[in-house]
């Protein structure tokens, strides 16, 4: 009974890819900025074989490393969750998707509005924090949906869930999706929920995103037209835009993302579990929390050593990342960067994989050890 565990830790870069300065990246690191943290303590990872990978040896290499290694590189024009994701199922992305550094035109949002019934406030690039903190009251008064957007192709709405609950604000965001298509085909449409008053807001667990109709084909279906189980834990269905699974699961948090893919391990199946950890990215790689980051990268390394000895011996582990988003850097932004990868089964070769161009590798990876044939994403790295 063949199973792949395809675990993204979201934003957790390996350093700054050849094309990085053209995206405004040049020398980015998130795993090199977390070592500044005393808070990094990731001795499961360190096993596997992570500082064995290219560029990361400060990590600490190990002379026998219980995984495959390498690097992967990018070749999608992005990098966003969406691209990233997508590339790691199959596809590589050969245009940017439309971001907009001076918001939102009134073409998209005219229409927004009258078929919302609301006004919006911001409609520029801002960090989802700070554009609580500087709307949040007068979204209280006037009922007006915070709109913003940032580096990435995204249309985010916040709006507080005493004002608008959380199903009218998933409404408004497939208002919005159904009004950006075409050239203004953002990546993801998200929401925002928050709470709180008097200027002290926080945003909850109520997130929900609505990307793009992905292509045809990518592993999800691939597996699922196989027969296979296809199973999206956390944030993936929404990546996929609900296409291509047998059973979805969203999360809280990281912990509770961890809590139900143990859960799968120890659950028989035959197929694929696609996890999405988001908190890396979302609570920590954005906000520029450095000790944060580490501490929750500790944490799932701490998690991770308590699987391994579940894993059975048809099990294939795949942990890697879909971008990077240097908490140490100038900017809130996503960073152009090299992701890790990390192979390990029972039954599977330590492998040093070098550096590799594309995220498409894995899933060649998981086709293959699925025994998908004719394998529709290449050769596997093994």
């Amino acid at each position: 009974m063949k199973r792949v565990f395809l675990i993204v830790l979201d934003s957790v870069g390996a350093g700054a890819a050849p094309d990085a300065a053209a995206f405004g990246d040049a020398g980015a690191h998130t795993l090199k900025s977390l070592t500044r943290s005393p808070h990094l303590h990731i001795p499961t990872l360190q096993k596997l074989g992570i500082g064995n990978i290219d560029g990361l040896s400060f990590l600490g290499a190990v002379d026998a490393p219980l995984a495959a290694y390498g690097r992967l590189q990018e070749l999608s024009a992005g990098k966003d969750t969406t691209i990233g994701h997508w590339e790691l199922a199959g596809h590589i992305s050969a245009a940017p998707m439309p971001t907009y550094p001076d918001g939102f035109p009134a073409e998209i949002l005219e229409p927004f509005c009258e078929k919302t019934g609301c006004g919006v406030l911001c409609n520029r690039p801002i960090s989802g924090t700070d554009a609580l903190v500087q709307y949040g009251d007068e979204h209280i008064r006037t009922g007006d949906l915070i709109v913003y957007t940032s580096a990435d192709s995204v249309f985010q709405i916040a709006a507080h869930e005493a004002i608008v609950p959380p199903e009218t604000l998933y409404t408004y965001c497939r208002i919005a999706r159904e009004l950006l298509v075409g050239k203004h085909g953002v990546g993801r449409v998200i929401a925002r929920p928050f709470v709180g008053e008097n200027g002290h807001y926080t945003r909850t667990a109520n997130r929900r995103d609505f990307s793009l109709t992905p292509p045809d084909g990518l592993l999800p279906q691939a597996v699922k037209d196989a027969g296979l189980s296809s199973i999206g834990v956390g944030k993936i269905e929404d990546i996929f835009g609900g296409v291509g699974f047998t059973e979805t699961v969203h999360t809280d948090n990281n912990a509770h993302g961890c809590d139900l893919t143990a859960a799968y391990i120890n659950k028989p199946f035959a197929g694929l579990c696609f996890v999405n950890l988001v908190d890396f990215d979302m609570l920590f790689g954005h906000r520029q929390d450095t000790d944060g980051y580490a501490k929750a990268l500790s944490a799932f390394d701490a998690w991770l050593e308590t699987q391994l000895p579940h894993l059975s011996d048809e099990d294939m582990l795949i942990i890697t990342a879909d971008h990077g988003c240097d908490p140490a850097d100038d900017s809130t932004d996503h960073t152009r960067e090299y992701v890790p990868l990390l192979v390990y089964g029972k039954a599977v070769p330590s492998t040093n994989f070098g550096t590799q161009k594309g995220f498409h590798h894995v899933a060649a990876l998981a086709a293959a050890w699925l025994g998908l044939s004719p394998n529709p994403f290449g050769k596997s790295l093994l």
